[in-house]
């Protein structure tokens, strides 16, 4: 039976275009009927043209046992390495498809009937590339966690800054309290948002 080639595109907001990617698929001579293209953030595989490209609990995949997955670069597919893996892995042994990186060729399993070499190191180019991203994203996560506690040492204070009251607060307040003015006015007066009134109120009678 003849494989159907697939081709697939992602950008990360509406306001990127897919020309570079879409003219790869195209000089790769695939069908534009077979292109599917998703404008969405790749932290995960939540995507509407992905879902009918590998199937969900409700719909049957488009993708076929032998057809052609071909995306020009790993990150078209998701920014999530373990993801990355897990959707490979469905793709090529669940699915009985194959993927072909067009950027990065040791990544291409399309030839791992001729040659089971290709498919071993297709899976571990990935499994590096996984790897390699899991252990920055570790690193980033320590480098981050000793910049907060150096900075804490110096005397860096961090979270959200407490609001000050204003210069006329207790005068308006006491107004507010006593019942002279609506809570809308005393806001008003103290430009004050309703959220920061009321938080001010609560400091404000926790302290005496």
């Amino acid at each position: 039976m003849k494989r159907t080639v697939w081709g697939y595109c992602r950008v990360s907001s509406v306001e990127q275009n897919l020309d570079r990617q879409l003219a790869a698929m195209q000089e790769q001579g695939i069908d534009e009927r077979h292109i599917r293209c998703d404008k969405a953030s790749g932290k995960d595989f939540n995507r509407r043209e992905w879902n009918a490209l590998i199937g969900t609990k409700e719909s049957a995949p488009l993708l076929r046992e032998g057809d052609l997955l071909v995306v020009l670069s790993l990150d078209r597919l998701g920014r999530n390495y373990t993801e990355i893996r897990q959707q490979w892995e469905y793709i090529t042994t669940e699915i009985g498809a194959d993927i072909k990186v067009l950027d990065m060729p040791l990544l291409d399993t399309s030839t791992s009937t001729e040659n089971l070499d290709k498919r071993f190191i297709a899976d571990l180019v990935l499994q590096i590339l996984s790897y390699t991203a899991e252990k920055e994203r570790t690193n980033i996560h320590k480098r981050q966690e000793q910049g907060i506690a150096v900075a804490k040492a110096q005397g860096v204070k961090f979270g959200r800054p407490t609001t000050e009251f204003p210069a006329d607060w207790n005068e308006i307040y006491a107004q507010w309290k006593n019942g002279e003015i609506k809570a809308v006015d005393a806001m008003r007066v103290l430009n004050l948002t309703k959220p920061t009134f009321y938080r001010l109120v609560k400091r404000h009678e926790e302290r005496v």
